[in-house]
């Protein structure tokens, strides 16, 4: 995993209404980048629906919040619109910017071996340095618990 005050890799990718999205584009506030393993999966959505249930806690704090997974942008796009999520959703189908992210790998589920996205979570701060690593989330309450990490 990357670690506290690490500089967090710069990144481009494509979020769900198809636009480009770079990391550098929020220099100068505080992001959330939280990697999920897919989409409108239980754990993914009760996550997810985590920092939709808290947006106006985010935005007051100006904090942006970035969800990166390896699907492609059609399912990131109804997705978001099933749920109403209010931030980028973003496709990384190669799981190279999760790979920079320590956040991408050899996965087992059900008896097969194949490569994923895992459950992790940066906060960068405004001058583009890691503050906060979450590794293994738990999605219920992550939303909240970062809020509160924020504000110490």
């Amino acid at each position: 995993m990357l670690a506290i005050g690490d500089d967090a890799p710069d990144f481009e990718l494509t979020d769900q209404h198809g636009d480009s999205v770079s990391l550098s584009d929020f220099r100068g506030e505080h992001v959330v980048v939280y990697f999920y393993p897919r989409a409108d999966t239980p754990g993914c959505t009760t996550e997810a629906c985590g920092f939709r249930d808290s947006w106006d806690e985010f935005t007051a704090r100006d904090v942006t919040v970035l969800g990166i997974s390896d699907d492609p942008v059609s399912d990131l796009d109804s997705f978001a619109e099933k749920y109403d999520l209010p931030f980028s959703l973003l496709s990384d189908e190669d799981g190279s910017v999760s790979t920079k992210y320590d956040s991408y790998g050899e996965k087992n589920m059900f008896g097969k071996t194949f490569d994923g996205v895992f459950r992790n979570t940066y906060v960068i701060g405004p001058g583009g340095t890691i503050e906060h690593v979450y590794e293994g989330v738990s999605p219920e309450g992550h939303a909240e618990a970062i809020l509160t990490d924020i504000e110490a």
